[in-house]
């Protein structure tokens, strides 16, 4: 084990403009792919906040008796998906109408009478806020006999679905592409780097050396690459965040899983590249 280390950093010091070529490269795909993966953390965050909003309202048929609305509020507090719901009589609704609707203010003082039904109002738990969901406990809702109406704003629901799945597929698609432009830089460096040692490659297996102790190097070398890649990468994110921190708006930067992750998702593209590089090579030196 000793040995493949001292090989995979001996070929840093053999070809250094080349290693360097290779780190600044997959570090610059990495950054791309990191930037995006800035984007993708804030605009995250953004769903999320209006998820949160995301908020069902049954009104209720009037003359409900309050015990009648109480324990409903209990049974669909049980609702695996609900995180809870709080009962808003007619006069807490005008009160709140009178608060918010400021432009009515003055119509609403000369009503004579309460026209604003009673509701409860029920909040989703995360995990819970996607279309599929909401449309279920707004069929439940529908199934008691004392509510008269249920509202979610479906269109709003969907639409924040389909954001979702578009913000997921846009990083797929982006993740997947820049992978492939490491494992193809990646398994170039390690073909010229096999194609360089062919000499000595060919006296280590007229000693005895087999495939696997001749690859082990190079494929700890790819690693080592990656890695490095990746570490530049999370710095030269966070630079940018830094600069869009303070120029242009507030933002917020990746979790200690997801820079760990950006790091390893390198390591892991100079492995593979390395991997589907020297195998292939291996056999024509």
């Amino acid at each position: 084990m000793t040995l493949t280390v001292r090989e995979a950093l001996l070929a840093f010091r053999r070809a250094p403009l080349l290693s360097a070529l290779s780190v600044t490269t997959i570090a610059f795909s990495l950054f791309v792919l990191g930037l995006f993966g800035l984007v993708a953390v804030n605009l995250r965050q953004a769903l999320q906040g209006v998820a949160e909003r995301v908020e069902i309202v049954a009104y209720l048929l009037p003359g409900t008796p309050i015990e009648t609305v109480t324990t409903a509020e209990q049974d669909i507090e049980a609702f695996p998906e609900v995180a809870s719901a709080d009962y808003v009589s007619e006069d807490s609704a005008l009160a709140r109408a009178r608060r918010e609707l400021v432009e009515f203010r003055d119509l609403l003082r000369e009503l004579e009478s309460n026209p604003l039904p009673g509701s409860i109002e029920v909040k989703l738990k995360p995990g819970y806020q996607d279309a599929a969901h909401v449309n279920a406990v707004a069929d439940r809702l529908r199934g008691f006999p004392f509510v008269n109406d249920v509202r979610y704003g479906r269109d709003w629901v969907e639409k924040l679905d389909r954001l979702r799945s578009l913000a997921a597929a846009v990083g797929l698609v982006v993740g997947a592409a820049f992978a492939v432009v490491a494992v193809i830089i990646i398994g170039t460096t390690i073909r010229m780097a096999v194609l360089q040692r062919s000499r000595e490659i060919a006296i280590m297996r007229l000693v005895g050396a087999t495939d696997g102790f001749i690859r082990r190097p190079f494929l700890l070398q790819g690693a080592l690459k990656g890695l490095l890649g990746g570490l530049v990468a999370v710095g030269l994110s966070y630079s940018a965040y830094v600069l869009i921190n303070r120029f242009l708006i507030s933002a917020s930067f990746f979790n200690g899983v997801q820079a760990v992750a950006i790091v390893g998702f390198g390591t892991v593209i100079g492995l593979v590249g390395s991997l589907l590089s020297v195998g292939r090579h291996l056999r024509r030196v």
